[in-house]
């Protein structure tokens, strides 16, 4: 619950900087995303190979099953979430302001 309260005020306060600092030039965005396969979660799937009797792919698979299943199948590599955000600097993205970017996979369905 608490983790939930904490994003919710997080998005909130970040879509109140946006339309705050937008006139003086400073873009705030947000980028919220699913389980990422970072050194730290690899850790974490060794050691839960170790404890289910499994190996990685195995640990790892529990793991997104746990999560609810991510529809594309895969977690996510840090150098997408990165992907993502090196846009959101861009020029390219200059338009791109207070929004929520959700890069999960398809955990969270949108519309």
């Amino acid at each position: 619950m608490a983790y939930s309260v904490a994003k919710a005020a997080r998005v909130n306060y970040s879509k109140g900087l946006a339309t705050e600092l937008a006139p003086k030039g400073i873009r705030v965005n947000t980028v919220a995303p699913g389980f990422t396969e970072t050194k730290a979660a690899e850790a974490l799937i060794n050691r839960m190979a170790q404890n289910l009797g499994t190996d990685y792919d195995g640990a790892r698979q529990s793991l997104m099953d746990s999560l609810g299943r991510i529809p594309i199948g895969r977690t996510a590599r840090p150098e997408e979430i990165a992907e993502l955000v090196a846009f959101l600097v861009s020029d390219r993205a200059s338009y791109i302001v207070g929004a929520e970017h959700t890069i999960d996979g398809g955990i969270i369905r949108t519309i």
